[in-house]
């Protein structure tokens, strides 16, 4: 889907997603010091918010206009809106040149493009990252497709976490996580799934050691 897709796709609702953090992204980033973050194709910019509040200077990159709008309007309404610190960049991720700026955090959260572009994006994000910041990839994962329920159903942009190593190939790094990980999908979720199937995410938090 491109920019146009999207920004259709969310002027069509209130909100596409919850205002609430992916729950990953939420329970695996909570106990980080804050400092800089890149949120990669932020969407309507729940997990920048969610940073944000906790103290993070964030930069949401997003090629969703309407997007980045609803975020705007998320954090203007947020009782401390004012104090959170959030750099809402329209471009795309495909060919947005992150390196102007260096981040303790990269986040990519259900980024949904064939392979040799998700390579590309992950690349130029990691090596916009300090050494001994942690970059933090979620998304649907292969095997969705067949055993879990909703998310794309184009083989092409689903990836597992050996995939997002593999993108990584020469670049130094610890990984603490890289699996598949099962979400329950609720009956209010907008994923087209079964309220009592699971979904399965491919998850990789990897801290860049030089």
């Amino acid at each position: 889907m491109d920019a146009r897709g999207w920004d259709e796709r969310y002027a069509d609702s209130d909100l596409v997603w919850s205002a609430t953090p992916n729950q990953f992204v939420a329970a695996e980033l909570a106990d980080l010091t804050p400092g800089s973050a890149l949120d990669v194709a932020c969407g309507e910019g729940r997990n920048a918010l969610w940073l944000a509040e906790r103290g993070w200077d964030v930069t949401a990159v997003d090629f969703s206009l309407t997007g980045l709008d609803k975020g705007r309007a998320l954090q203007t309404r947020h009782e401390r809106g004012r104090d959170m610190h959030v750099n809402w960049v329209h471009a795309d991720v495909l060919d947005h040149d992150f390196s102007s700026d260096v981040f303790d955090l990269v986040v990519i959260a259900y980024l949904q493009v064939p392979a040799h572009e998700r390579e590309s994006v992950v690349r130029r994000s990691f090596a916009s990252l300090s050494e001994g910041g942690t970059m933090f990839v979620i998304a649907h994962d292969s095997t969705n497709l067949t055993e879990g329920t909703g998310g794309p159903q184009d083989a092409s942009v689903l990836f597992t976490s050996e995939d997002i190593l593999s993108d990584l190939s020469g670049e130094t790094y610890e990984v603490q996580r890289a699996e598949r990980v099962a979400r329950k999908v609720e009956p209010s979720d907008e994923h087209r799934g079964e309220p009592t199937r699971t979904a399965y995410d491919a998850l990789v938090k990897l801290v860049r050691t030089a």
